[in-house]
C-alpha cells in the first residue's frame, strides 16, 4: 500500500481529484467506483469545477456507488442517491443511464445484487475505486467479520457505524439499520484504489489498515492484498503510523523518479 502524507485535508482532496482527472484524460470511458460521506465532498467539488471550466468531460464515464441504505427512497435527504446528485452528478455531464447504485428497494435483492455485479463485469470492471474508511475499519458497509471474498449483498450495520452516522439524522428521523454494499471481493477487483482518511478519529483505523494484520475483523486491512492502493492521510489521521518517516521518504523519492520520467 502506498501512503501519501498530506499537509491537510485540502491537499489530500486535490491529489485525489488530480488522480481521477488524469485517469479520465487517459481513458474517457473510465469506470469509477464512488463513495459517500463527508470525506469525498471536496474531491467531488473539484471534479465539478473541472467540468464547469471545460477541463474534463464525464459523458462517457460509468459510475458504481459502493452502497445505499436499505429501503430509503432515492429522494430522501439521507439517501446516498440524493447525496451523489447534490455533491457530484448534478454538476457533471454523466449520462443518467451510466450511474449505478446497489439495489436497495423492493424484493428479490439477492438476485438483483448478483445482477449489479454482472453489470460491473459487463462494462469491463471498475478502473478506479474511491474509498473512505470507518472507525471500525469498514469500507463500504463491510462491517467487521465480513468475508474478504464477499460480493454485493445486504449487511446489518454495526453499532459504531450507527453512532458515527447518527449526526446526519434529526431527532425524529429513524436511521436505517440495514444497507446494501459492494463486497470486499468486489472492491478488491477494482484495478486501482484511492482511499482518503482525515482527522484524529480515523488514526487508529489508518494504523490498523496500513500496518496491522490482514483480518476480517478489520475489513480495510484486506486492501493490503491489492496491488495498487494509495492512501491519502492528513497529519491527524496518520499520527499513529509507526513508519511515517519511511512513508515520507518514499514519497520524495517517487516524485523524483516521476520528474525524471523514469516511472
Amino acid at each position: 500500500m502506498k501512503v501519501v502524507l498530506c499537509r491537510d485535508a485540502h491537499e489530500a482532496a486535490a491529489l485525489v481529484a488530480d488522480e481521477i482527472l488524469a485517469a479520465l484524460a487517459r481513458k474517457p470511458d473510465l469506470v469509477l467506483g464512488l463513495c459517500t460521506g463527508s470525506t469525498p465532498v471536496e474531491v467531488y467539488e473539484r471534479l465539478r469545477a473541472a467540468r464547469a471550466r471545460g477541463a474534463a468531460s464525464f459523458a462517457r464515464v460509468r459510475t458504481f456507488n459502493l452502497d445505499e441504505y436499505l429501503d430509503l427512497p432515492a429522494d430522501h435527504p439521507q439517501s446516498y442517491r440524493h447525496f451523489m446528485r447534490r455533491h457530484l452528478f448534478d454538476g457533471l455531464d454523466v449520462r443518467p443511464e451510466h450511474v449505478h447504485f446497489p439495489p436497495a428497494e423492493g424484493d428479490d435483492l439477492t438476485r438483483r445484487c448478483a445482477a449489479f455485479e454482472e453489470t460491473i463485469r459487463a462494462v469491463g470492471g471498475i478502473d478506479l475505486m474511491l474509498l473512505g474508511i470507518g472507525r471500525n475499519g469498514h469500507i463500504g458497509f463491510n462491517e467487521p467479520t465480513s468475508s474478504l471474498a464477499s460480493r454485493t449483498r445486504v449487511k446489518t450495520l454495526a453499532d459504531r457505524t450507527l453512532e458515527d452516522n447518527a449526526r446526519f439524522y434529526g431527532p425524529d428521523e429513524v436511521m436505517p439499520r440495514l444497507a446494501v454494499t459492494m463486497g470486499i471481493g468486489t472492491i478488491l477487483d477494482a484495478r486501482r484504489v484511492l482511499l482518503q482518511a482525515i482527522g484524529p478519529k480515523k488514526a487508529e483505523a489508518v494504523r490498523s489498515m496500513v500496518e496491522g494484520p490482514v483480518s476480517s475483523v478489520f475489513p480495510a486491512s484486506a486492501l493490503q492484498l491489492h496491488a495498487d492502493v494509495t492512501g491519502y492521510f492528513d497529519p491527524d489521521a496518520a499520527s499513529l503510523l509507526a513508519e511515517r518517516a519511511y512513508y515520507a521518504k518514499t514519497r520524495v523519492l517517487e516524485l523524483e523518479l516521476q520528474r525524471a520520467g523514469r516511472l
